[in-house]
């Protein structure tokens, strides 16, 4: 299936776990790793302190972050090439504005803490994914 051959050439998955598994496995992995996603950040906004900043950065936060799981999902529906660009285009445009959030929290000193941290590592690790899937696909 052509939509899903960048996402299985370049994508961070060791290369061992990458070759064992078909397209529609590994779509469905990362199906599964963006929902966990999604999860992750609404527990970690539920944790956030009760102020301003962090109501407003927070929620920005929560509406990108959930929306990389459910843009992913339509990734997975794509019928051309060109459907599949454009979607992941708005899955990578998400996973990067969810990491800025979580920057601008670091960096202003509005969430200190070890899940912060984590969710970050995440966000940046599946927006190098999914760009790389992204670029892969515009090659060609």
């Amino acid at each position: 299936m052509i939509v899903f051959d960048s996402l299985t050439q370049n994508s961070q998955t060791p290369e061992l776990e990458r070759e064992s598994m078909n397209h529609s496995e590994f779509a469905e992995l990362m199906k599964a790793r963006t929902k966990a996603f999604a999860v992750q950040i609404v527990y970690f906004y539920r944790t956030l302190p009760r102020t301003e900043v962090a109501r407003v950065l927070g929620r920005q936060m929560l509406r990108s972050g959930t929306s990389v799981a459910a843009n992913y999902r339509a990734v997975c529906r794509a019928t051309s090439q060109a459907e599949f660009i454009s979607k992941m285009g708005t899955v990578v445009e998400e996973a990067d504005e969810t990491l800025l959030w979580l920057e601008l929290m670091q960096e202003t000193q509005t969430c200190v803490s070890d899940e912060l941290t984590s969710v970050k590592l995440e966000s940046d690790e599946l927006l190098r994914i999914f760009s790389s899937a992204l670029a892969t696909a515009k090659a060609g």
